[in-house]
């Protein structure tokens, strides 16, 4: 049941998060992603901005929406029906937690695509490096990414 409850807390916990970030950031534009960027909780290391992203991990397919919604929305299908069979398996506790990392983020981006249209994307890193700053990605994108590394540690 736990694995169930790091699902639900990814995404109903981004949930919240996102659409706070709309509410605040709701009279700005959020295509730039450079309007009103404020550091998080006074920490120098994170950024926080909103950017509306209609594509994939860094805005790739941007142009594609219906064929981003549709491989997110079978590759969401497939994590739970891998997750659902690691279920029934014994031990492998990295794996299942891996992939429940993994449909936490899944699912919550997918949401997002399904119901807004765009993923809200609101967090940067604040280097000198330009390149790695104008990146804005979510908790779910840093679940996914966590969630695959765990999973694929965990595959026998």
């Amino acid at each position: 049941m736990g694995y169930i409850a790091v699902i639900l807390g990814i995404f109903f916990g981004e949930l919240w998060i996102k659409n706070r970030i709309e509410a605040k950031e709701k009279s700005e534009p959020a295509q730039s992603g450079k309007q009103n960027a404020r550091k998080l909780c006074g920490s120098n290391l994170f950024l926080v901005r909103r950017y509306h992203n209609t594509g994939a991990m860094l805005s790739l397919g941007k142009k594609r929406r219906l064929l981003v919604v549709t491989i997110s929305v079978i590759f969401s299908a497939l994590l739970t029906a891998a997750f659902l069979f690691s279920l029934g398996r014994r031990g492998n506790v990295l794996l299942r937690t891996g992939l429940a990392l993994l449909l936490g983020g899944a699912f919550s981006n997918t949401y997002d695509r399904l119901k807004r249209q765009y993923v809200v994307d609101y967090l940067s890193l604040n280097v000198k490096n330009k390149s790695v700053r104008k990146i804005i990605f979510n908790i779910s994108d840093l679940c996914i990414i966590l969630g695959a590394l765990l999973a694929a540690a965990g595959v026998p």
